[in-house]
């Protein structure tokens, strides 16, 4: 027996389809013994007057840490406020038991930032067309708490 199903295009953010997109793969995830944390973790820099220079956004996802987002506002950057925002996720995924850091950028942004800071590639999509490379960089902890 076919069934007949439709497929729409949602427009705009739906809060309740992405927390029920989350609930099924929690479900599933939970079956084989392996449920998402889900875990956020939201960072800030601000200045001594309370302007906001820069943050990162993360989550805690099968015991690594992953970077969904991290920025500097343009009048901050070169003063190391990135680096500073990427060590203190990394003290808190070592605090919190995680095996390392997990992040992705694109090639026009910050792909030498995260190499310089200990990073490694570990993937990327390639270029095609007008379409820049997408690029994953991982640091692994391992049991001393340094990196490998």
């Amino acid at each position: 027996m076919t069934e007949l199903v439709h497929i729409e295009l949602v427009a705009g953010d739906d809060d309740a389809l992405a927390r029920a997109v989350d609930g099924i793969l929690d479900e599933a995830a939970a079956a084989l013994g392996r449920r998402f944390e889900g875990r956020k973790v939201q960072l800030r820099a601000v200045d001594a007057g309370g302007a906001m220079l820069g943050g990162l956004i993360g989550a805690h996802l099968q015991r690594w840490f992953f970077v969904k987002l991290l920025a500097v506002s343009p009048e901050a950057r070169g003063r190391g406020i990135g680096a500073k925002l990427l060590a203190r996720a990394e003290t808190h995924a070592r605090e919190e038991g995680l095996v390392g850091i997990y992040l992705d950028t694109f090639d026009f942004q910050a792909p030498r930032f995260y190499l310089r800071e200990g990073y490694r590639e570990i993937g990327r999509l390639p270029k095609i067309g007008d379409a820049p490379q997408r690029i994953w960089f991982a640091k692994k902890f391992n049991d001393t708490g340094s990196t490998t």
